[in-house]
């Protein structure tokens, strides 16, 4: 939602929005909805109990390529870089032993998957990001560099950074204390105490 802008807020209604997750189950089980009991889903919801990645399939190209570690050794095969996310563990097939395996990174132009062993990869954080499309609420700050929070995935907790560089094409945003996973694709969304500021599209973690 932090693409809307600041002029539409007042036309907005949200009939539900004081109310807690469990007030509203137990409203809708009182209306006898079938819903109201069903589990909670953060994948796409609308595929059903089909198989994630045979549905993406036929979307995207399976093509296998190279898995590659941190120094360059090959490690085994993907079905395709557009598969995976950086921080996946599972999935992967190359086990072996010692931490479990990570995507740290991937090379979705030469269809190459990069991994490390152990969540506490150093390869696994970064500490600064560069996003595109931006969306401001209310304008863009005047003032740079700009303190305020982020988050970078769903229900993170609220993560101290700067705004340090913005252009009409992208700003760029340094974090106080390194980002596990920074994930390319995924947006940023910026706040300041309880105001949102805007966000965009991450294309570059470093």
């Amino acid at each position: 939602m932090y693409t809307l802008q600041e002029k539409l807020l007042p036309h907005l209604l949200f009939p539900i929005g004081d109310f807690e997750k469990n007030y509203v189950r137990q409203l809708a089980k009182e209306a006898s909805l079938s819903t109201s009991e069903k589990k909670d889903s953060t994948g796409i919801c609308f595929i059903g109990k089909r198989n994630f990645q045979q549905f993406i399939a036929k979307y995207l190209p399976v093509e296998s390529g190279p898995i590659l570690d941190t120094q360059g050794r090959h490690l085994g095969n993907h079905v395709g870089a557009l598969y995976y996310t950086i921080g996946q563990r599972k999935g992967l097939g190359i086990g072996g032993q010692g931490d479990a395996w990570f995507v740290v990174d991937k090379d979705v132009k030469n269809n190459t998957l990069y991994v490390a062993q152990g969540a506490a990869h150093p390869a696994l954080f970064s500490q600064k990001l560069l996003a595109h499309t931006p969306s401001w609420v209310n304008g863009p700050p005047s003032l740079l560099p700009k303190k305020c929070f982020a988050k970078i995935r769903y229900r993170q907790a609220d993560q101290e950074c700067l705004i340090e560089n913005i252009s009409p094409e992208n700003f760029q945003v340094s974090f106080i204390k390194p980002q596990w996973a920074i994930t390319p694709g995924q947006s940023i969304v910026l706040y300041e105490e309880n105001r949102c500021l805007g966000g965009g599209i991450i294309s570059h973690k470093f």
